[in-house]
């Protein structure tokens, strides 16, 4: 049976599209439009059918995004007023409530696609919600969005106090629209004075900067990550690579470490995980350098005495068109990691960028050990917390790779 066109404009795809579409991705690309049935303004909702007429779902159109359509309904029904809006807001938040327990001090509360709100990221960071926002059509309504987020979590007893955007990515740039960062003007809640709140994840505090950090100011994918590092750190002296706010090489103290010392490039993070040692009574037991890890790694002689090295780098690619020169550096750090470690010592190793396959990842640590002359047994494979769910048939929602092995 034909469509029956609402109100909307239609935009009919190829077969290429509607296949995609009918395994669950939400992208329409623009070399997959076919036909628009009549004019459009950027950040508009369309229906989109396929070359018989029949509907797919609706999406926010953009002409200036190569991916043209992105589909936030597959349901014709759908009116997309504040009541679906918030609809979606207590879902997402009901499934973070329900896999997360009570560690909900901080989270993500919404995951982009995985949670149907295309190009959005929203993360909890205790009673402030940082938000960034990549997708125009959500741009143009984040002034119905954003109040209905405060609204639902502080009715669940979670008061939100701000809202501050972290729209200063240039990809924004792509979809036609400005970089920028600052709070969101919630009416009744002042504006805060500063741009740093505490967080507790795994029983330990952490001061984040939420206008200047990384990202939104703290990664939270890697909650349960940190948990497995705790686990095994008990005795061990620790080497933390690109230690960021210091996470992993503070759960490796609180689970019982001999001694850990954290590394990272940027000045500016080891004072901060300074910071947090001090605010969790761990810096006994903490070391902190500030230098180039790869520098550092290839100075080392094995001496140093460490039997549990951490690697969670950043994203060494963006793109495929990076990714060998990021195979390279991945089989770098990896490779010396290997040559330091002790017959018996523990490596955990990650990857956070999606265009790094698990297959290819994994060719890396092959290639590394064998370069190494050792063997690797794996404890563990583990991915990103379920805050932030993984999406299938959406393999841009599957992008962290975290492993856990035994030299031996």
């Amino acid at each position: 049976m034909a469509f029956k066109k609402r109100t909307f404009v239609v935009a009919e795809v190829t077969k290429k599209a509607e296949n995609s579409l009918n395994l669950g991705h939400p992208w329409i690309y623009d070399t997959e439009v076919v036909s628009l049935d009549g004019e459009v303004t950027d950040g508009d909702i369309v229906d989109v059918t396929s070359g018989k007429g029949r509907f797919i779902g609706s999406g926010f159109y953009n002409s200036h995004s190569k991916i043209r359509i992105r589909l936030i309904s597959r349901n014709a029904n759908d009116k997309f007023d504040a009541a679906f809006f918030e609809r979606r807001i207590r879902y997402a938040w009901t499934y973070r409530k329900t896999v997360m327990g009570d560690d909900l001090d901080c989270c993500r509360v919404i995951f982009g696609e995985a949670d149907t709100f295309p190009g959005l990221t929203v993360d909890k960071l205790h009673d402030i919600l940082v938000v960034q926002t990549l997708s125009l059509g959500l741009e143009l309504r984040k002034d119905m969005i954003f109040p209905l987020l405060q609204k639902v979590l502080t009715e669940d007893g979670f008061p939100i106090r701000a809202i501050f955007e972290r729209n200063d990515v240039k990809v924004r740039e792509l979809e036609g629209m400005e970089q920028g960062k600052g709070f969101y003007p919630l009416k009744g809640c002042p504006v805060p004075e500063q741009t740093v709140t505490e967080i507790v994840e795994n029983g330990i505090r952490y001061t984040v900067d939420y206008e200047n950090g990384q990202k939104t100011g703290f990664f939270l994918d890697q909650k349960y990550n940190r948990r497995a590092v705790a686990r095994l750190a008990k005795g061990k002296t620790v080497l933390d690579c690109f230690t960021h706010t210091g996470s992993f090489a503070l759960n490796a103290a609180a689970g019982g470490a001999k001694q850990v010392c954290a590394v990272d490039i940027s000045q500016e993070a080891i004072d901060m995980a300074q910071s947090n040692a001090r605010l969790n009574g761990l810096s006994d037991k903490m070391d902190f350098v500030c230098e180039n890890v790869f520098d550092l790694l290839s100075s080392m002689t094995g001496k140093e005495g460490y039997d549990f090295i951490i690697l969670d780098p950043p994203a060494f690619t963006k793109s495929r068109a990076t990714v060998q020169s990021a195979f390279r550096g991945y089989k770098e750090i990896n490779l010396r990691a290997m040559k330091l470690l002790p017959m018996g010592g523990y490596l955990a190793t990650c990857s956070c960028s999606h265009f790094m396959t698990e297959e290819l990842f994994e060719r890396m640590l092959r290639e590394a050990a064998s370069d190494a002359h050792v063997q690797l047994r794996r404890i563990e494979y583990r991915q990103q917390a379920p805050d932030h769910p993984v999406l299938y048939n959406v393999p841009e929602t599957e992008y962290l790779k975290f492993y856990l092995f035994q030299v031996v």
